[in-house]
Parts: C-alpha cells; structure tokens; sequence
C-alpha cells in the first residue's frame, strides 16, 4: 500500500485512473477490513489473558497479591502489571492507531479521490485543460500502469506477522 502514490492523479490519464478507481477503492477496503479482524481478535486475546490472570489471582490470592481476600483494585493491579498482558496491550493500541489511520486512507480513495476525479472529468470536459489533442490507447495505458503496480507491490514492506 503506498497511501501517496495511490491518491495522487494524473490528469493527462483520467481515463486510465477513472479505469483503476473501483479496484483501488476495494484494494483499500480488504485492507482495512483485514486490520480491523486483526484488532478484534488482539481484543480478544486480551480479554482471555485477563480472565486468565483473575482466575489464577483468584486460586492463588495469598502467594500472588499477599492478601488472603483482594478486593478488584488488587486483582486488577495483579493483571495489569503482567507483561504479557503489557505486551498485548501495547500491540492493540498499535494496531488501532494502524487501523484509524487505514480507515481515513480508505476514505480518502473511496469517496475524496473520486469527487477529484469527477471534478476533474467535469472540467476536461469543459476543455479547462490546454494541449494538443493526441489519440491515446487506453488498453496499452491501462496494461502500463497496472505493470507498475505490481512492480511497486513486489517491493513493499511487510506488515509485522505473529
């Protein structure tokens, strides 16, 4: 995914990026929809570490929080201060800030590139734009810039796997 390239617009090729909206549109939507599965099963493997560690503070209350009845606060503070815990804690948030971040590229692609390239069809239409008036092939464009982005995709970075 690279957010800069695929919001920008070539206006001498309107025909070509009005051709790739819709798959650019649904590339980002899986996208997105992939990172919000991933935080729903981090939330949920939170929520079983936390169950995990109320138990065994529960059976253990004495040897783990040196008290022979805790009261929330103690079994909360007992959970709370695990690093695994910690550690899950601190993937959710990353991957919330990730996913806030793929919700407003998505939107952008989905809804604001799209007005911009209708505006920008409007105008062409209206023959804003000044040049000479050359013949293009749309399918050798088209094959052109999708070679590109494959090209691009080979060489992108990543995402931290588990």
């Amino acid at each position: 995914m690279n957010y800069e390239r695929d919001t920008r617009i070539d206006v001498d090729a309107l025909d070509t990026e009005w051709a790739d909206q819709a798959d650019l549109a649904r590339k980002y939507a899986k996208h997105l929809t992939n990172t919000k599965a991933e935080v729903s099963r981090l939330e949920e493997r939170k929520k079983t570490k936390r169950s995990e560690l109320i138990v065994k503070a529960n059976k253990n209350p004495l040897e783990l929080l040196n008290k022979k009845s805790p009261n929330a606060g103690d079994i909360e503070a007992y959970y709370r201060t695990d690093r695994e815990y910690i550690q899950i804690v601190k993937e959710l948030i990353d991957l919330q800030e990730e996913a806030e971040f793929e919700e407003l590229a998505f939107q952008e692609i989905a809804w604001t590139r799209k007005k911009a390239l209708e505006n920008l069809v409007t105008l062409h239409g209206q023959q804003y734009f000044a040049g000479p008036k050359v013949p293009r092939d749309l399918s050798k464009e088209y094959q052109k810039k999708h070679d590109q982005k494959k090209a691009d995709e080979k060489v992108k970075i990543v995402r931290r796997t588990k």
